[in-house]
């Protein structure tokens, strides 16, 4: 009776036999687009290629550098090689290389560029404000401290201190440490030194070589600065002046400080302004009617026989 049913809706063209269900042979995939040649398993180039993020890195900044070494641990690697640090360190202080140093370039690149000046670490309390001026390199171990922007022609001729500051108001300081120093301009409250006359502020030249902060006798308070000079000008004085000259180079191109003209501003403007050469700094703050200035020289040394390793000029008003 069925098969009578079915042939009879066939021949009557009735609904047609159904229909074989298909059978699928592999799942539904992605469609993948084609693997270009480049990025094919036999090339040569690779997003870990460690040579490559080394070339990169030379153009980014510090903090830059520092996020891209968080990223990952291969990164870490590749990013902290002391290599690119020193790159990154003489490109931003713009110095060349010294011999040797004795701390990592990514430690020095953080103490020069984290912020810090010698008053953050001591005499909190006195300090108001500073600026960084710039990094200098010292390739002898002789400096001339000065007060003046003009060049001191004949100090050659004097040997006496207390004659080279009453004549000349600058003075020699021999057995600097050579390499890179950075120099900041410093604002504190006074009395920083011995006059009790003064209520108001003092400048302050202030340079260091570039691994002070990192040693271990200026951590621990052992190494602390001593008077080199001081001498009194008892005459008005248009500016508050300091320069820090490496006397190998005082007479070239590299110590163009003494061009004062083109950089100290006019006479009403007030703004301090400061001046960095290859081998020398400088800065000068116009001054408004003044009976004189109180000058004291600094030097701190690495131990009682030590290199110098930091260097203060400062006036202040009488």
């Amino acid at each position: 009776m069925g098969k009578q049913l079915h042939n009879a809706t066939s021949s009557a063209g009735g609904l047609p036999p159904p229909a074989k269900r298909i059978r699928r042979t592999k799942t539904i995939c992605s469609c993948n687009s084609p693997r270009p040649p480049f990025l094919s398993a036999h090339s040569a180039f690779s997003w870990f290629d460690e040579d490559i993020w080394t070339e990169i890195a030379k153009f980014l900044d510090g903090k830059s550098l520092i996020m891209l070494a968080a990223t990952s641990r291969w990164f870490r690697r590749a990013i902290m090689d002391d290599g690119i640090w020193k790159f990154v360190c003489l490109r931003d202080l713009q110095v060349p290389s010294p011999p040797r140093v004795a701390f990592k370039w990514s430690k020095l690149y953080t103490s020069a560029f984290d912020g810090s000046h010698s008053y953050k670490f001591r005499q909190q309390e006195k300090h108001i404000d500073w600026m960084r001026i710039g990094a200098f390199y010292f390739d002898s171990s002789v400096a001339l401290l000065t007060e003046r922007l003009t060049f001191p022609g004949e100090l050659k001729k004097e040997e006496n201190m207390e004659k080279m500051l009453r004549s000349h108001g600058c003075c020699f300081l021999d057995n600097i440490k050579p390499g890179i120093w950075i120099a900041d301009l410093q604002l504190v409250r006074c009395p920083v030194c011995d006059l009790n006359t003064c209520d108001g502020t003092m400048q302050t030249l202030d340079a260091r070589h570039i691994e002070l902060f990192l040693c271990e006798g200026y951590q621990s308070g052992s190494w602390d600065y001593d008077l080199v000079g001081c001498h009194d000008l008892k005459k008005r004085a248009d500016g508050a002046t300091g320069s820090i000259i490496d006397v190998k180079h005082l007479e070239s191109s590299s110590t163009s400080v003494f061009d004062y003209k083109s950089w100290i501003g006019k006479h009403n403007d007030w703004q301090p302004k400061a001046m960095i050469a290859f081998h020398a700094v400088a800065v000068n703050t116009n001054l408004q009617e003044n009976e004189g200035l109180h000058v004291k020289y600094q030097a701190m040394r690495a131990g009682p026989e030590g290199e110098v390793v930091s260097i203060r000029i400062s006036q202040q008003l009488l």
